[in-house]
């Protein structure tokens, strides 16, 4: 077997049925894609997304469980969601939901069969990540004014 030079020929050896042998391609890794590409970035960033929507429910079941144990336990946590910490967190934890659900949206498009040609597949991925920053913007401003009242 020969080193090899390039991971974009990263094969598989195994048999056929017959038991003849073949190389199948492997599944293409992370050394192969170009972060720097739109659609690379908003693919991995949608699955880390995912990961911090599991953070974000571990958060909720935590401020339900402290809320039936009590005013001491409800108190810790409502100390800790609003330090800075806390905030900064929420505030991800929104950002993320937004791109999750937005980006989910344009892949549910895609199940559907539209917007698979290049220039509309920038496109959709440019106006997820300004429709992530514009609604997590004003969901903030939303709940800073409803808490102010």
């Amino acid at each position: 077997m020969s080193i090899m030079q390039d991971s974009r020929e990263a094969t598989m050896f195994g048999r056929r049925t017959d038991g003849t042998p073949i190389r199948r391609p492997l599944s293409p890794h992370l050394q192969v894609y170009d972060m720097m590409q739109l659609t690379s970035a908003l693919s991995i960033s949608g699955r880390i997304t995912g990961v911090v929507w599991s953070v974000g429910l571990l958060v909720l079941v935590w401020w339900l469980v402290a809320t039936a144990s009590g005013p001491g336990a409800y108190g810790t946590v409502s100390w800790f969601l609003s330090s800075w910490l806390g905030v900064l967190g929420l505030f991800g934890l929104t950002a993320a939901a937004w791109f999750h659900t937005l980006n989910g949206l344009r892949h549910l498009a895609w199940d559907a069969g539209y917007g698979f040609d290049i220039p509309t597949t920038y496109k959709t991925g440019q106006a997820v990540l300004i429709g992530t920053a514009a609604m997590t913007v004003l969901t903030w401003l939303i709940a800073i004014v409803a808490w102010a009242r």
